[in-house]
């Protein structure tokens, strides 16, 4: 089993209601309970090969809808993937609204798995996610998001790589 929980304070900033850190076992049965998941993938997946095939896998083992942002669909749609094109300023605020009818027409969603964005930037999203929602997150990428619902700790890309795998056993 992968210990997907350690470093969590490590390039943090903290507030009153922080991101619980996660298990890969623990984040796939969460997953897998989830009504409506929607996986939100970023273009810094396209940086490890192995981390976008992973995507892939879990994409397409769990049933998953993904929203591609940043220039990450080509390589989705390339293996198969049913991704959409979404700007992630623009999801972060459709998710906020309940009457939104998602990306494929069929209603909200109750879940978003984030994968392979820059720390910085999705971190905002889900900070307006975190204050303005109910929708659990879920930060499956190798550093700590602290405004997600959980998130891994910050990991190698080795002990990344094996959390992944592990999930992907869960599902």
């Amino acid at each position: 089993m992968v210990d997907a929980i350690k470093n969590t304070r490590v390039y943090t900033t903290w507030g009153t209601k922080n991101a619980k850190p996660v298990q890969p076992k623990v984040a796939a049965k969460t997953i897998s309970k989830a009504k409506r998941p929607l996986m939100v993938v970023g273009a810094d997946l396209l940086k490890n090969k192995e981390v976008l095939d992973r995507a892939v896998t879990i994409a397409k083992t769990a049933g998953i809808p993904v929203a591609a942002t940043g220039h990450s669909i080509k390589e989705l749609v390339d293996k198969g993937v049913s991704a959409k094109y979404i700007n992630i300023h623009s999801l972060g605020l459709y998710l906020c609204d309940p009457n939104w009818e998602g990306l494929d027409g069929n209603g909200c969603y109750d879940m978003a798995i984030i994968l392979g964005h820059k720390k910085y930037y999705i971190n905002q999203v889900l900070s307006g996610l975190k204050n303005f929602t109910n929708l659990k997150t879920i930060s499956i990428d190798k550093h700590y998001l602290q405004n997600a619902t959980m998130s891994f700790g910050n990991l190698s890309d080795e002990k990344h790589l094996e959390a992944l795998d592990e999930l992907i056993e869960n599902l």
